[in-house]
């Protein structure tokens, strides 16, 4: 796909998410004031860039994306981690999603929950 197409795809993702945000948040005024104070945006953002690059076996680069976006916003996404459209994450201090994680359409997640289990064997289903 070329890099126009992902970028128009992108925007349109992005477009998306802010329309579902605007009829989801009572506290919400205007697209703008979203895209640029909404953490879980940021991060959700952050995370469509992290998960191409470990789609093309960038995951070193997958990776530090994914942790630069956790250090800015608080929220955890494994770049390998499956997420549909429009997802909501309020106050989404302390939401970790994990590498195994998929969630569908028109979610919202609030502070504090992770998706994703604990096992000691690697690649098990969790």
């Amino acid at each position: 796909m070329s890099l126009f197409r992902q970028l128009s795809n992108l925007t349109c993702a992005v477009n998306d998410d802010l329309e579902n945000i605007l009829e989801k948040d009572p506290a919400a005024r205007n697209k703008l004031e979203i895209l640029l104070t909404y953490p879980g945006v940021h991060a959700r953002i952050l995370h469509r860039g992290a998960y191409t690059l470990w789609q093309h076996d960038q995951k070193f680069l997958a990776r530090a994306l994914s942790h630069v976006s956790r250090m800015l916003t608080g929220i955890e996404i494994h770049p390998a981690a499956k997420i549909g459209k429009r997802l909501f994450i309020d106050h989404g201090m302390g939401v970790v999603i994990g590498e195994t994680a998929e969630i569908g359409d028109d979610v919202t997640l609030y502070h504090g929950v992770t998706l994703g289990g604990v096992s000691w064997d690697k690649g098990a289903k969790r």
